[in-house]
């Protein structure tokens, strides 16, 4: 019993230190995608988003392994992730009249997308830490772990909102930080990761700092014609 208590003690805390390294990604989305809201729905929308982003990772952790054999899977996921890391930097803070609900349930939705993107990978080392443990433990590890560390990204999320109202140029560093996720994506994707390993070997890298610079150099242009065009 006292080496159950033991594996079960030492599983956690791997997967809490996992979660620790992980989820700096996740409050850099949370915090971008919050940041035009009014202060009061800024903390719903960390809540909800930081609430039901832990609950679909919990989810996806069931079915990583499976889901990551599946081609073309991370490399569409590195088009959306791209996408959103765009979208987040061309929308300024200029907009003068916030409409609560409505904008309220597209940031967390905004949100739910993005953390599902990035999960895909991220579940797979949490998986790995939990499967350290005997197997009638995973699950509640799973659950544990992965709820434990709703405060670190609520937390993560709230202090970067304020650096962000401070400086603003950590708003381009988190939309490059999504464009750099999204190519470590797509080059590790099923379909494509042998030719990147026999044809490009190193290069990851190089294809990574490439998608950031595109997500800031599009996510910048977008947003200044959008300050350009009459209200």
């Amino acid at each position: 019993m006292d080496l159950l208590n033991a594996a079960f003690f030492i599983a956690l805390l791997k997967i809490i230190w996992v979660n620790i390294l992980l989820s700096g990604d996740n409050a850099v989305v949370i915090a971008l995608a919050s940041r035009n809201l009014p202060h009061s729905q800024q903390k719903k929308a960390i809540v909800f988003g930081s609430g039901a982003a832990i609950v679909l990772r919990v989810i996806l952790t069931l079915f990583a392994v499976q889901l990551l054999q599946l081609p073309w899977l991370k490399l569409i996921g590195a088009v959306l992730l791209l996408w959103i890391g765009i979208q987040l930097l061309a929308d300024g803070d200029d907009d003068a009249d916030v409409h609560a609900s409505g904008n309220l349930w597209t940031a967390v939705r905004t949100i739910l997308i993005a953390d599902l993107v990035m999960s895909l990978d991220n579940v797979i080392a949490v998986a790995a830490a939990a499967n350290s443990a005997p197997a009638p433990l995973r699950l509640p590890l799973l659950i544990i772990g992965l709820g434990l560390s709703i405060p670190l990204i609520i937390f993560g999320s709230t202090l970067l909102l304020k650096l962000m109202e401070r400086f603003p140029a950590i708003i381009t560093l988190g939309a490059a930080l999504l464009g750099f996720v999204a190519g470590e994506m797509a080059t590790t994707d099923m379909a494509v990761h042998d030719w990147f390993e026999s044809n490009m070997h190193g290069m990851d890298y190089a294809v990574s700092i490439s998608c950031a610079i595109l997500v800031v150099m599009v996510g910048l242009a977008l947003s200044r014609r959008s300050k350009r065009e009459p209200t």
